[in-house]
């Protein structure tokens, strides 16, 4: 055997299964250690030992798979590339590329610049999450006072759209729509269905994740009636505070 001394090859034989009386080679170090792998065996010996033309399964030297090494005797050896006739050394190297083509979309942060695939498809526009109001869930207001400030509750109407969104989601998005939006604000035109299947491409990240609300002069006039109410309270409030 061509490791040092004190070294002990261990060849078994399976008994059953699939593989049945294929053998499997070990190595014990001498302080009793099992070596299952080459790499393992690489690891343990260090630099103290080539195993540049050492075949792991008869345990000798193989002469014939010798290179001319470069290097130099202080420097340390790559085992994973200085073995070619054992595969279990080598690197796992991707044999498939990518011959589909995905669509990328380009943000930049000049105006000036200009890519092949502006030239090709015109100005892409800056990806956005669909469902980023999830990231705020679980995070609450405080006032001055470190008293906690309690969230708004939407009107029975109102009905989040949209997998896995409590109402806490739904004012989120409707404050971010209200705040951010130049077109009106209505909802999701899409079915719940729909958007259950496949979020991805049948939410419209421009509104709300809500189901589509369509407010008639009914309701405005409704909703003001009720302002003039709390105004007025308000009013004798103020009034009986004064006198």
């Amino acid at each position: 055997m061509a490791l040092p001394p004190g070294w002990v090859r261990e060849e078994i034989i399976r008994q059953c299964g699939l593989s049945a009386g294929r053998t499997d080679v070990y190595y014990i170090t001498p302080d009793g250690k099992r070596v299952r792998s080459k790499p393992q065996l690489a690891r343990i010996l260090g630099d103290s030992f080539d195993l540049n033309a050492f075949d792991f399964r008869s345990g000798r030297v193989v002469h014939s798979s010798c290179r001319k090494s470069k290097r130099q005797k202080a420097a340390s050896y790559d085992f994973a590339r200085g073995v070619r006739h054992d595969a279990s050394l080598m690197l796992p190297i991707r044999q498939t590329a990518s011959i589909f083509k995905q669509p990328v979309t380009v943000v930049k942060n000049r105006n000036d610049s200009r890519s092949k695939a502006d030239v090709k498809h015109g100005a892409q526009d800056q990806p956005k999450q669909v469902f980023w109001e999830k990231r705020l869930q679980g995070l609450r207001a405080y006032d001055n006072n470190n008293e906690w400030i309690p969230s708004m509750e939407l009107p029975r109407l109102v009905q989040t759209i949209g997998p896995d969104l409590s109402t806490e989601n739904a004012l989120h998005s409707i404050s971010a729509a209200l705040h951010n939006n130049q077109c009106p604000v209505y909802g999701q035109s899409g079915s719940k269905q729909a958007i259950q299947k496949n979020p991805g491409i049948h939410v419209d990240t421009q509104q709300p994740h809500i189901q589509q609300l369509v407010v008639t002069t009914e309701d405005i006039h409704r909703q003001e009636q009720r302002v003039m109410i709390a105004r007025k309270r308000l009013q004798a409030m103020l009034e009986s505070a004064d006198e």
